[in-house]
């Protein structure tokens, strides 16, 4: 993707997933605005299955990290939220910059803008559908979606879109909650009338599980369904996909990692090719990170409790050029946390020589990428599965406990100095955006903030080239 646009355009910045936002990080941050700002609360109505019961939803949840993007010569904030809507806010206000979007149902997860200057925002939804908004008109548009129960031949388990679609050029790479990989080709442009358009064809959908997965798993997760979804096995996509020299790698619910070579796709070719696969032995819904070696690490969750999460452990550096032993090192973390389970549902973070974990449980750790040392471990509430970040030699976290910490690691040697916590009232789920000493960050309470140092001023963009 491109890296040169200026601004955090997807879940983690970039195509590795480890590009956090630009600092600096506030040093003594107050909450600058909050959104909605008349006293409302971002709140929906939703059913946790397909025949579940309803519940009220409010504010962002996992992992719910806002885009901070250029926009009319300031900044945007953009970020779907569990009333429903994706919300387009001044990065310096909170204002409503462009009128919401309304979907049919939760906007879960994070999504992405175009990161080629092209008016145009993707993002899913629990109501089925991933969308392309159209953002150059009065109101946001939607000029094309596609349907998670009825565009692939066998949907399992669920359908919503939890991952922020990664664009790679012209094309689209997401998975999906139906348990199936898309790589879909956009051409973009702009029509006569100087309105961007699309005209988006899937060029390939990957069945993201395979028979040795099931066998391995055991048993069914749920019953069978007599709707459009196959309900019995847990194996769905609701990481962010990573991408690296021409092969995308995810992780699903059934705990398989994969590498998929897709570099003919890209070229207009037919041919996907498996290139990598390993099993944790459990639900893996954090986002794979590539460092700059090619190395993998993979963050799992602990609820099966299986005799494979107790060999391989949750926290775990993996080589996919060595596809018959890639376990690098791993570390267990299998103390409850959330729901009942163990293990870790944040991306790890990588800065320097070290990678950052949180586990649900509330430890965060350092750990040497080359070896795997655990150089420094603290606690936090619990459950914590909010991502980490790191900017500016400074670990931002957020927990349960309403809490966001930010650490100073600029020392990677000793126990980090805690810099300053700032509690915002409710479980932080989402993962806080860094843009120019803000921060942006959604609670479970209902709410979105920008925070800042009580002078800061509003960011600003970078010149931008107009695709």
């Amino acid at each position: 993707m491109n890296t040169t646009f200026p601004g955090l355009t997807t879940f983690r910045g970039n195509a590795s997933r480890s590009y956090y936002g630009e600092g600096p990080v506030p040093s003594a941050p107050v909450v600058r605005w909050v959104y909605p700002s008349d006293g409302s609360k971002m709140c929906a109505m939703s059913a946790e299955t397909q025949t579940g019961p309803q519940k009220q939803w409010c504010g962002t949840g996992w992992t719910g990290q806002p885009n901070v993007v250029p926009w009319q010569g300031g900044m945007q904030v953009r970020e779907g939220a569990y009333d429903d809507n994706y919300h387009f806010l001044d990065a310096g206000t909170g204002t409503p910059e462009l009128p919401a979007f309304q979907t049919g149902d939760l906007a879960k997860g994070s999504a992405t803008t175009d990161a080629d200057g092209y008016p145009l925002y993707y993002a899913g939804s629990r109501d089925n559908q991933l969308r392309v908004i159209a953002t150059d008109r009065p109101v946001p548009t939607q000029l094309w979606s596609v349907d998670s129960t009825t565009s692939v031949p066998h949907p399992t388990w669920n359908d919503d879109w939890d991952g922020a679609p990664l664009q790679v050029g012209d094309y689209l790479i997401e998975g999906g909650e139906n348990s199936y990989l898309y790589v879909i080709r956009l051409h973009r442009g702009t029509g006569s009338d100087g309105l961007v358009r699309v005209d988006p064809t899937i060029v390939a959908t990957i069945q993201g599980w395979d028979d040795q997965l099931l066998t391995d798993l055991g048993r069914p997760d749920g019953p069978a369904s007599s709707g459009p979804i196959d309900t019995r096995w847990d194996v769905s996509i609701e990481n962010s996909v990573a991408f690296r020299d021409g092969v995308v790698y995810f992780a699903n619910s059934g705990g398989l990692v994969q590498g998929w070579d897709i570099s003919d796709i890209l070229k207009g070719g037919t041919v996907a090719k498996e290139v990598f696969r390993f099993w944790t032995g459990d639900d893996t819904d954090a986002s794979v990170v590539i460092d700059d070696q090619g190395y993998l690490y993979v963050a799992s969750e602990y609820q099966r409790f299986n005799d494979r999460s107790k060999q391989v452990g949750q926290l775990m550096k993996l080589d996919p050029r060595n596809p018959a032993d890639p376990l690098v090192w791993s570390i267990p973390a299998t103390e409850i946390g959330f729901e009942g389970a163990g293990g870790s549902w944040s991306t790890p973070a990588l800065y320097g020589d070290y990678v950052y974990f949180t586990t649900a449980a509330g430890r965060v750790l350092e750990v040497e990428r080359s070896t795997g040392r655990i150089v420094w471990q603290l606690q936090i509430g619990a459950p914590a599965i909010a991502s980490p970040v790191v900017v500016d030699g400074t670990l931002l976290q957020g927990d349960c406990s309403g809490h966001l910490y930010a650490w100073d690691v600029r020392d990677p040697t000793v126990p980090p100095p805690l810099r300053w916590s700032l509690d915002l009232g409710d479980c932080i789920e989402s993962t806080p955006a860094v843009w120019q000493g803000w921060l942006y960050v959604g609670t479970r309470e209902g709410f979105l903030y920008g925070i800042a140092d009580a002078g800061t001023p509003a960011p600003q963009p970078a010149p931008l080239v107009a695709p």
